[in-house]
């Protein structure tokens, strides 16, 4: 019997939860309800809520198409369960820096969509492979100096996604939690 694709649940669950925000917003619930914004404490469900949920249809494309050509490869190397684990704790992760640095400038800040997730999905992918494990060993790189490349690589591929709107804290701290993660091959089986 083949297992289920953890891939294709996540599609999924982005459409029910999608479905459930146009259904509660026609009830006059605001989208914010899904979002992760301060104080997270009086809220603390929009850390998984504020994964899952989409602002648009457009947004709700792009983080599924990013996620399904990433997350096909990657769901191959790890079970189920770390799968979804790892994407909703980058994603929580991710969203909660952006809040966070947010609120260090005086900025309210509110984040929804899977894109720090996504992002950290495509981080592991760039660093959990042979050939960066053969490139990153021939090069003689210390701890804080692979950890320094791998910033510079996450905010250069952060600053190419920068548009308005856009949670761009989330998703330099998603592919650098990625890279991390990919280089330590933490979701091996």
């Amino acid at each position: 019997m083949a297992r289920r694709s953890p891939t294709l649940t996540l599609v999924g669950v982005f459409v029910v939860v999608y479905l459930v925000e146009l259904l509660v917003g026609l009830a006059g619930v605001p989208e914010s309800a899904f979002a992760l914004a301060p104080p997270v404490v009086a809220r603390p469900w929009t850390l998984v809520t504020s994964v899952y949920a989409h602002g648009s249809v457009g947004h709700l494309l792009a983080n599924t198409v990013g996620l399904v050509l990433l997350g096909l490869v990657l769901e191959r190397r790890t079970s189920r369960m770390r799968f979804h684990l790892f994407f909703l704790m980058t994603g929580a992760l991710a969203g909660l820096t952006q809040v966070w640095v947010g609120a260090l400038f005086g900025v309210r800040t509110a984040v929804i969509g899977a894109s720090g997730a996504v992002f950290a999905l495509l981080g592991y992918v760039l660093a959990g492979n042979r050939v960066s494990d053969t490139v990153l060993s021939a090069v003689p790189l210390s701890g804080r100096a692979q950890l320094g490349a791998f910033a510079v690589a996450a905010a250069a591929v952060t600053l190419l996604t920068a548009a308005p709107g856009v949670a761009l804290v989330a998703h330099f701290a998603g592919l650098l939690v990625g890279l991390l993660a990919g280089q330590a091959h933490l979701l091996r089986t």
